[in-house]
């Protein structure tokens, strides 16, 4: 039969001691805190390494920081280049960290191996965040994510605010982390109660759990923590999301948060564990009055596992739902609406979709079962991965254009929902028996009785908790999803965005931000502008001058109410903020020659070798003015999918000057400039990024060559001018 639905049962009591007004000490960076203690207030600028401008070590301490602000690093504009940690907690029971602000560091505050934790009132804003390199109408692929394994701490390699492991009984609240890329780290915690914090406006994870148990999240902000998305062009998410959960992280309860605009809401995978044995996985979490909208990908991804999800607000998502592989699991009383597919599993047994609304879903729900599944995956050899045995009732559909679609699904029984508007009732295909409808419910086949359908259960509510919802009328929509090199915009600074393509000529740009008025400062390769001043919310179009259309700019003036600017700068009303647009892109006429590579006659580390075979017999050609070039499936049927070099050669003119050039690879790359080796980036590895500065005195020439090993292609080169 199925699981009953069992709500964690809260207690929590936290007993670290009060700080008495005992006198404030100084802050010395690299100190080690072995007693309650006050900091002076200040700001303290600490660049740190690893071992932390403050360590904890002990029981009963509480370190109050209310007023300090520790500064890793004072180059706010680069936070690519932070490094270190602030605050280590290396050990010890009731440990309570109060107050502080905390920027500028690869790792805010890390905590190993404690008891009784709490992290009260921190705002660890303006930590280390990768640029991005995922453009306006093409995404790059060097900006995937990949968490699936965090056993040795890899996922240090992004980052974190609070990155909390092995520490059980914690309370972690009222902290805010912001324009960073990963918000709340919990890797092997258990017990932990996280409410009223904001982890929104991140590039990677708002709250990230590995192995994570009996946990409880409730009225949090978890909005934009996103990347992979512009709004038209293409919507990928590249592995962000609110709420990570990957293996074996079970029995948490997860209430009343805003999940929203991430890039998935939801992350949920049962974890390479159960996907080599079978068994296991993030099991039994409870998602109740939670809002999962808005997600470029998935509201609520949740794989290989057993969860319910009930009274939860899904909506203008591509998948409301997306469930491979799971079973047994509860999805009641949610409102999806507006999704591609509201709920979309394949592989799925013993699930019961029960008490929904779906409102104008392309598709309301759509089950199947594939024969064909992955070779290297442990799972179904050692699982029944068949689809069956669903129990769809007491739903409302409303407008959708397909209510239910099931292929290949044995035994679904479909009694007493209700039907506005629908297209297409039913679509079946494939190998679908056992297939029932009926006007009225039908008890379960072990005879019990079930009323959960019609009990959607209320968790106790925690004393001074906020609401975490964006209000009625607030600011929501994929729409208003904007991703640029650092991130999500936080929509607290002005900004001047595309309406459509940034390659347009004229180009119209949208000014965006909070209330205020702007004017033009400057302008340089502009023929015409529709205005040279306004407000916040107009439309600008900027037409280049001719033979400019490649190298202009616009630089605006913006006075209005207070703001924060990317960095976390923070602007009084009525200060002058500048802000604009440019573009640059030298006019550059590449020959592309693609070329067979034998790895075993023409070893990569042999350049004498690798010079010979590209002498060799073309397979393809290729002529284009921008060297950006992703694929899978080679664009020409001649070019091999792997074991490929190319060569890709040009005459650049420039004006006299100081330039950046930046390739990204897959698999690796080298680029001569005047024959000399100006980026060697010969080790193969999976999409990323190199830089090389240069001076330019008028006509260069340039030799790029790539090498293609296999899996995805990506070759890119960018120039930019130095400031």
């Amino acid at each position: 039969g199925m699981p009953t639905l069992r709500l964690l049962a809260i207690a929590f009591v936290l007993a670290a001691p009060l700080v008495a007004q005992r006198p404030a000490v100084p802050f010395r960076n690299g100190m080690v805190v072995t007693r309650s203690v006050r900091i002076a207030p200040g700001r303290y600028l600490a660049p740190a390494n690893d071992s932390g401008a403050i360590t904890v070590r002990g029981n009963n301490i509480t370190v109050d920081l209310r007023g300090v602000e520790l500064v890793g690093s004072t180059d706010r504009h680069n936070p690519d280049a932070f490094s270190g940690t602030a605050i280590r907690i290396a050990s010890g029971s009731r440990v309570t960290v109060r107050g502080a602000r905390i920027r500028g560091y690869k790792v805010g505050i890390i905590a190993r191996g404690v008891s009784r934790l709490a992290l009260l009132d921190n705002d660890l804003s303006d930590n280390w965040r990768p640029r991005l390199y995922s453009g306006i109408e093409k995404e790059s692929l060097v900006d995937w994510l990949s968490y699936h394994h965090n056993e040795q701490d890899e996922w240090l390699r992004y980052g974190a605010a609070i990155y909390l492991a092995d520490v059980t009984a914690s309370e972690i609240k009222g902290n805010t982390v912001r324009r960073g890329m990963n918000g709340l780290m919990l890797v092997r915690t258990s017990g932990s109660r996280i409410w009223n914090n904001d982890f929104s406006y991140n590039s990677g994870l708002g709250v990230g759990m590995y192995r994570a148990t009996e946990d409880t999240l409730m009225y949090n902000h978890i909005d934009y923590d996103v990347r992979g998305y512009s709004h038209g062009f293409f919507n990928r998410g590249q592995d962000s999301a609110g709420l990570l959960m990957f293996e074996q992280t079970s029995n948490n309860f997860v209430a009343n948060n805003s999940v929203t605009h991430g890039g998935d809401g939801l992350f949920l995978w049962a974890g390479q564990s159960t996907m080599d044995t079978g068994k296991g996985g993030s099991n039994d979490n409870v998602f109740f009055g939670n809002d999962f909208s808005h997600a470029p990908t998935n509201g609520m991804e949740a794989t290989f596992s057993r969860n319910s999800f009930i009274g939860n607000r899904v909506e203008e998502n591509w998948h409301g739902l997306w469930g491979g592989y799971s079973y047994e699991s509860f999805i009641r009383g949610n409102t999806f609406s507006r999704n591609v597919e509201a709920i979309a599993i394949e592989h799925g047994q013993l699930n019961e979709i029960a008490n929904n609304r779906f409102v104008q879903d392309t598709t309301a729900i759509h089950l199947w079962w594939n024969k064909i599944e992955p070779t290297d995956w442990g799972y179904p050899k050692s699982r029944d991965t068949k689809s069956h045995h669903y129990r769809i009732f007491e739903n409302t559909f409303e407008d959708p254009r397909v209510a239910l679609r099931v292929d290949n699904s044995q035994d679904v029984i479909v009694s007493a929902n209700r039907w506005q508007g629908v297209d297409s009732l039913f679509r079946l295909s494939g190998d679908t028996t056992g297939w029932r409808v009926a006007d009225t419910r039908i008890p379960p086949a072990d005879g019990s009785s079930d009323e959960t359908g019609v009990m959607i259960p209320r968790p106790r509510a925690f004393e001074g908790h906020i609401n975490a919802m964006i209000p009625s009328g607030g600011r929501r929509g994929r729409n208003t999803i904007i991703v640029d090199e650092w991130g999500p915009y936080e929509w607290k600074s002005p900004k001047l965005w595309p309406v459509g393509r940034s390659d347009a000529a004229p180009q119209k740009l949208r000014v965006l931000g909070p209330a205020g008025r702007w004017r033009i400062v400057t302008k340089d390769g502009v023929a015409t502008l529709s205005a040279t001043a306004g407000k916040v919310g107009d439309t600008l179009v900027v037409t280049p001058a001719p033979g400019r259309e490649n190298d202009y700019r616009v630089e605006l003036e913006y006075r209005g109410v207070a703001s924060t600017s990317p960095f976390g700068e923070a602007f009084a009303a009525q200060a002058p903020i500048r802000f604009g647009w440019s573009r640059y892109l030298p006019a550059i006429a590449w020959h592309l020659r693609f070329v067979a590579w034998d790895s075993v006659a023409t070893p990569r580390t042999d350049d004498a070798a690798i010079i010979r075979a590209l002498g060799g017999k073309e397979v393809a050609t290729l002529d284009t003015t921008r060297l950006d070039l992703t694929w899978y499936a080679p664009p020409k049927k001649t070019i091999p999918q792997a074991q490929l070099l190319t060569e890709a050669t040009s005459q650049l003119t420039l004006a006299p000057g100081r330039y950046v050039m930046r390739t990204i690879s897959d698999d690796a790359v080298k680029v001569y400039l005047d024959g000399k080796l100006l980026i060697d980036d010969w080790t193969p590895g999976e999409s990323h990024a190199k830089v090389a500065e240069f001076t330019a005195t008028g006509s260069h020439a340039l030799r790029v060559v790539h090498l293609q090993i296999d899996g995805w292609y990506e070759l890119r080169l960018d120039i930019e001018r130095m400031k």
